[in-house]
């Protein structure tokens, strides 16, 4: 089966995970998955196959060279965008694609075109793998899963390269930020790994984001509003004061390569009480440190104009830049950019403007550097993944086993 025919199988499985169950995996659908993959595991005569309750698999290509080589391993994630469906997926390959509008679903006028998606161009002459223009395609991350398997199939396949013990996982949950939480780094038993999570054809990504959530309650105080002079406290104008007080140009919208910025996510309540909610980003450490004390300035500010306990924030750090756990060990990044060259691929080394599971599992002990998978546009119906990037990732992941053994 090639990595293309895997993919195809792969996308047809619904595994939307879901923040809202508190249970891993957060979709049962998802271990439906787990299992089908373990089966395919087993057929291909892996060892060490673990499948625990919580979703994550694990697997071994054993070494076929006799001596003390690195273990590494390849991750990837089962679970696809609770941003939009992956019920009844029908991918179609789109032939020799020509720069022009790719029709996804004439009927009701959804159509992928490079004057929305310019990327599209880069791929002009490759065959395309879309989507029905009704659900996700699922290439985030099922192009990980399928170039992971294709590339241990790969090595079985032709034993003349010589290769270390290969170890292989898959994951629950981590488009809900989860993927890592219950990932068993002392049983995955790795040096080092690569999730195979990124997106355009080249991409080695060890920076991220450093992440913070914020909760800021306004406590109100609500009285008739015929006699409310110098009585009410209206929480929601409040609320758009603390709101005023962030800087305009550091939000999403207004930032770009490593700018950081606050981002106003949620926002609800009445007279009484409102509640924002907010996400904090800044690759800079210190920065980042500095954007949650600016935030309980805001509120310190405004407490002292309306009264000690208006505004209330409530801080949650969710991740750390992989740079500090990666940056003392970087000939794992020399590995894969010299893998990328030797399997064709120019290497283009950026930061995330997000966050990985790789990020997480830096910091739990297992320095995790991420390459590209292929698929672009993820999370919703103009998702694509041409051919020829599927192919080449799983050609990188042969050449760092590779070369991992050739240089130790």
């Amino acid at each position: 089966m090639t990595v293309i025919e895997r993919f195809l199988k792969y996308v047809t499985f619904d595994t939307q995970s879901d923040e809202s169950t508190g249970v891993t995996p957060s979709t049962p659908k998802q271990m439906v998955f787990a299992n089908y993959l373990k089966t395919e595991l087993e057929q291909l005569g892996l060892e060490e196959i673990t499948l625990d309750e919580n979703g994550y698999l694990f697997a071994t290509l054993p070494a076929n060279v006799d001596r003390d080589i690195p273990v590494v391993g390849f991750i990837a994630h089962m679970d696809t965008s609770p941003d939009a469906s992956g019920t009844d997926v029908k991918p179609r390959i789109v032939k020799n694609y020509d720069g022009q509008d790719i029709p996804l679903c004439p009927e009701e006028d959804i159509i992928l075109s490079p004057k929305q998606f310019p990327e599209l161009l880069d791929h002009v002459g490759e065959d395309l793998i879309v989507t029905d223009g009704h659900t996700l395609l699922g290439a985030d991350d099922k192009a990980g899963v399928a170039e992971i398997i294709a590339a241990v199939a790969y090595l079985k396949e032709h034993p003349e390269i010589e290769h270390g013990k290969i170890r292989i996982g898959f994951n629950p949950d981590e488009e809900i930020g989860l993927g890592a939480k219950k990932f068993d780094v002392q049983a995955f038993g790795c040096k080092w790994a690569y999730t195979m999570d990124g997106s355009e054809v080249g991409e080695l990504e060890f920076e991220n984001f450093n992440a913070a959530a914020a909760k800021v309650t306004v406590k109100g105080r609500n009285v008739h509003p015929g006699y409310a002079k110098n009585k009410m406290i209206n929480s929601l104008l409040v609320a758009q004061e603390f709101i005023n007080l962030l800087p305009a140009d550091e939000t999403p919208a207004t930032t770009e390569g490593y700018e950081g910025f606050f981002h106003l996510t949620s926002m609800e309540g009445d007279v009484e009480r409102t509640v924002l909610s907010f996400i904090i980003r800044d690759h800079d450490r210190e920065k980042f440190e500095a954007r949650k004390q600016f935030l309980t300035a805001c509120a310190d500010q405004l407490n002292e104009q309306y009264g000690k306990k208006v505004v209330k924030v409530e801080l949650h750090d969710q991740y750390y830049n992989m740079r500090e756990q990666v940056e003392p060990l970087m000939h794992i990044i020399d590995l894969a950019f010299g893998a990328m060259k030797e399997a064709g691929v120019e290497p283009k080394v950026k930061a995330i403007r997000g966050g990985t599971d790789g990020a997480q599992l830096s910091f739990k002990g297992l320095p995790c550097p991420n390459i590209f998978a292929g698929g672009l546009n993820f999370h919703g119906r103009y998702e694509f993944v041409p051919i020829p990037s599927i192919q080449k990732a799983m050609m990188v992941i042969v050449k760092i086993a590779e070369l991992t053994a050739r240089r130790y």
